[in-house]
């Protein structure tokens, strides 16, 4: 859901009634991962997708059904599900929907608008949603802060989780599950992570087990590109379409100017290891270096190879690369910090050209985020869609 949260956000403001149907579970070549959303207002205006169009129409008018009545419901769509309006995904896979209604009184909507309100502030925040186990807490949601802010319950007391953050809202049936929720989604958030949590009976303290939906909205990951060259211009082009917050840098005033980078979010004049040391990276942070200059790279890939950052690509011949390995090593980059190096940059698509060679840099990020081999799809016998997530938690009781 909160991949539309930008749109649901202006909804909410509006005082529109909607419901919203997310994915939360999928199987097999299913289109969209879970939180993929479509939302429907009281006019009948559809926003999102759910299948990439397979199964819209049936969404849709569950999304009708739940603003007529108020009800949330999980509908499961398969290949060839006749019980799920005698529609199905073609290309095989199965996912689970659930529906809830947001409706002017209902007791998730100011949960659900803070969640929204937070993704489309780029706060970074975790909405969990219960989505099978007792009827009356299906669909019930609490938002997770990772900074401690959180809205006072009606009776002025604050949720403050273990894991240092705040909650709101709640599921209404334990105070410990709330707080075990809360600590299990500050997780999922902590991870920048969207899938499920399974809690058992005991551990729900509502006899019965329950399947939790968390969605985290975090700010967008970072590309830092070293080195102001034409190459690097093609790059930041290619990262803002795949979505990260992108920053080019280089010791050069006259290279490294908004009017040869005007798509960039940042431009940084420093050496690239002084602009490294000093500025703020995450396990989602991927580190391109385009300077293939030994005073810059050296240093600079000294450092960057012992962060803990998702990807450092540097370009250069293999010549450059061989070269650059020996100067890294006599200043004690170990083997096992340069097995972390991917150099030459890029996979190989033949590229010639800025943009050819943009595009097999990215290639080679996405490839390392979702678990790629890099290799044709023609011919393959490998899934087509396999992230590198991990498994769906699981809490068996609660001391």
């Amino acid at each position: 859901m909160l991949d539309i949260a930008v749109e649901l956000d202006r909804w909410v403001e509006q005082g529109r009634d909607f419901a919203v149907a997310t994915v939360v579970a999928v199987g097999g070549s299913a289109p969209r991962r879970p939180g993929a959303a479509l939302a429907v207002d009281a006019d009948g205006t559809a926003i999102g997708s759910v299948s990439g169009g397979c199964v819209e129409g049936a969404v849709y008018d569950l999304c009708q059904q739940a603003l007529a009545d108020g009800e949330p419901v999980l509908e499961r769509f398969g290949y060839s599900d006749d019980e799920a309006f005698a529609v199905g995904l073609t290309c095989g896979g199965i996912i689970d929907v659930l529906v809830t209604p947001v409706r002017a009184g209902d007791p998730v909507r100011p949960v659900i608008a803070a969640g929204l309100k937070a993704a489309a502030s780029g706060e970074a925040s975790a909405l969990a949603r219960v989505v099978t186990g007792p009827a009356d807490l299906v669909g019930r949601a609490l938002l997770v802060r990772p900074d401690g802010r959180a809205e006072k319950r009606p009776d002025g007391r604050r949720h403050d989780g273990s894991y240092g953050g705040s909650y709101e809202g709640g599921f209404g049936a334990h105070p410990e599950l709330d707080r075990t929720v809360a600590a299990e989604a500050g997780a999922f958030l902590d991870a920048g992570r969207t899938g499920t949590l399974e809690i058992g009976e005991e551990g729900s303290r509502c006899g019965a087990p329950l399947t939790v939906l968390v969605e985290s909205s975090v700010p967008a990951p970072r590309m830092i590109v070293f080195g102001a060259i034409d190459f690097a211009s093609a790059l930041v082009r290619v990262g803002k379409f795949l979505g990260f917050h992108v920053t080019v840098c280089d010791a050069r005033p006259v290279f490294a100017t908004k009017a040869r980078f005007p798509e960039a979010d940042e431009i940084v004049v420093d050496w690239p290891h002084r602009y490294l040391e000093r500025t703020e990276v995450d396990a989602r942070t991927v580190l391109c270096v385009l300077t293939h200059d030994a005073k810059f790279d050296v240093p600079l890939l000294r450092l960057a190879l012992r962060l803990p950052v998702a990807y450092v690509g540097a370009m250069g011949s293999r010549r450059t690369h061989l070269d650059r390995n020996e100067r890294l090593r006599e200043v004690g980059v170990t083997e096992w910090e340069l097995a972390r190096l991917h150099s030459p940059i890029g996979l190989d698509l033949g590229a010639r050209t800025p943009e050819e060679t943009a595009l097999s840099i990215a290639a080679e990020i996405v490839a390392g985020r979702r678990g790629g081999s890099g290799v044709s799809l023609t011919g393959a016998h490998t899934p087509i869609h396999h992230d590198v997530t991990p498994a769906a938690g699981r809490i068996g009781s609660v001391a």
